[in-house]
């Protein structure tokens, strides 16, 4: 059995079975589709709900971190069911990028992003277009068909440029700490589940593998939701370093 099928399963704290790998563990990521199924035809397969559904970018594409699987999976389900829906297909989150901050004390942003394309996104820019497309769904006259919006930033970022852009906002050399996967999963592993840690080892090999690419014109309907453009992860940064510093 190769690393990765052997990994797929860890045996639990208590010695009480086994767990998949997967964030969401197998009842939630079963959960997640069961809800899907709920919201886009109700318990009896009858009727439709309007809404705005939270996904991640690529889910179609990068289906081997159990998270992103777990995704598109809900993501088929919509789009076989047709309600009324925007699907959100959110980057790397800004905001978690703050529980590196132990490293950035150190002068290193560890994050394992690598030097292909990444695209961010900040939570807040992600609930507004949430709302926002919520709302144009309940107009009168609003479309009935199924959207898929790509929620980034366009500023394209690397592992380097994001260590560029804290050094500027924290006025200090700040340095990116490598593309080491198998350092970066038993660092996890020092304070999540094992399945956990393997997931998103999995989920940065494809950041460095593949980058990612938002869909054509995605700033152009993003400005069109917003009224303004996202923001950006420099904007970001220098707002989190003005917080801490205060």
């Amino acid at each position: 059995m190769d690393r990765l099928a052997s990994g797929a399963f860890d045996r639990a704290d208590d010695g009480g079975g086994l767990d998949l790998v997967n964030p969401l563990q197998a009842a939630d990521m079963l959960g997640e589709v069961a809800v899907e199924r709920f919201r886009v035809g109700g318990p009896d397969g009858g009727g439709q709900v309007r809404g705005s559904r939270c996904s991640v970018i690529h889910a179609d594409a990068f289906t081997d971190p159990p998270h992103f699987a777990a995704k598109a999976a809900a993501e088929r389900m919509i789009t076989d069911a047709g309600p009324p829906a925007t699907i959100l297909r959110p980057g790397v989150y800004m905001q978690t990028e703050t529980q590196w901050r132990g490293a950035l004390d150190n002068g290193f942003f560890s994050s394992p992003v690598g030097d292909k394309d990444v695209l961010a996104t900040d939570t807040r820019d992600l609930a507004e277009v949430a709302a926002r497309a919520l709302v144009n769904r309940l107009r009168p006259g609003a479309a009935t068909g199924i959207e898929t919006l790509d929620v980034v930033a366009p500023e394209v970022l690397t592992g380097n440029t994001i260590a560029r852009i804290w050094s500027e906002a924290l006025g200090r050399p700040i340095v990116y700490a490598d593309d080491d996967l198998d350092a970066f999963e038993q660092q996890m592993r020092q304070f999540m589940p094992a399945w956990h840690a393997l997931d998103l080892r999995l989920m940065f090999r494809r950041f460095q593998a593949d980058g990612m690419q938002a869909a054509p014109g995605t700033d152009q309907r993003l400005r069109e939701l917003l009224g303004r453009p996202m923001r950006s992860y420099r904007e970001f940064a220098a707002e989190t370093a003005a917080s801490w510093a205060s």
